[in-house]
């Protein structure tokens, strides 16, 4: 049937089917939250590992904090991957609250004002992401990571100027932070490096994130 573009009233059956698309949809989120969750624990699980280890003694090395570092870091992604499956049945829920429930809890009516049946519609005869990796990353690490990291990197820069003995001066930093053959200038500028790259991402996804709070986040109109 050709659409008319005129709009109709849901009966009561598509009422109860749509309220049980919901729930459908809430729980999907509910299960990709708890993958989510799930990664973090890994994270700070590593981290309390690591601070064990390098903090087990005077002559422990340092290297199981920066090990943790890369580890937290593949951890972030793997989390912004499973955001973004999260984001897609999130934002789903989150249009029928604010079009349909919320309407109808307002005045006993639907929201017909913005298409938003229709948006729902293409969103599943097209389902796609509404975030990009980049901006799900970003948000991981705003949200959660950050901590991680900070806590992290005071641990990293403790452990260098307390043991084995405190340092006199700040001199002798690159010769704790070095590691073998490679030269402490050579960890502590991949540190540095690190550190600005990841808080790049946040203040720029964070920017993203703003500039198109306005608007939608992709074609589907949801995010």
């Amino acid at each position: 049937m050709a659409n008319t573009g005129e709009k109709r009233e849901l009966t009561a059956a598509e009422i109860g089917a749509l309220s049980h698309l919901y729930r459908a949809e809430v729980y999907r989120s509910t299960i990709w939250r708890t993958r989510m969750d799930t990664t973090t624990n890994w994270s700070v699980v590593s981290l309390g590992i690591a601070f064990s280890v390098s903090f087990s003694s005077k002559e422990a090395s340092a290297l199981p904090l920066i090990l943790t570092g890369l580890l937290v870091l593949f951890m972030l992604f793997m989390e912004g991957r499973r955001y973004r499956y999260f984001n897609v049945w999130r934002a789903r829920a989150r249009w029928m609250e604010t079009h349909f429930f919320a309407s109808m809890l307002e005045d006993g009516g639907l929201d017909t004002g913005e298409d938003w049946q229709g948006v729902l519609a293409r969103d599943y005869n097209h389902p796609g992401y509404h975030i990009s990796t980049a901006r799900a990353v970003g948000r991981r690490l705003r949200r959660n990571y950050v901590w991680i990291l900070l806590i992290l990197s005071i641990a990293y820069i403790g452990k260098i100027t307390v043991h084995p003995t405190p340092i006199a001066d700040f001199s002798e930093l690159p010769d704790r932070a070095a590691l073998g053959p490679i030269s402490g200038w050579v960890i502590l500028g991949i540190g540095v490096l690190y550190n600005i790259a990841m808080i790049t991402l946040a203040v720029a996804t964070g920017w993203l994130d703003s500039k198109k709070h306005k608007g939608r986040s992709s074609e589907s109109g949801m995010g």
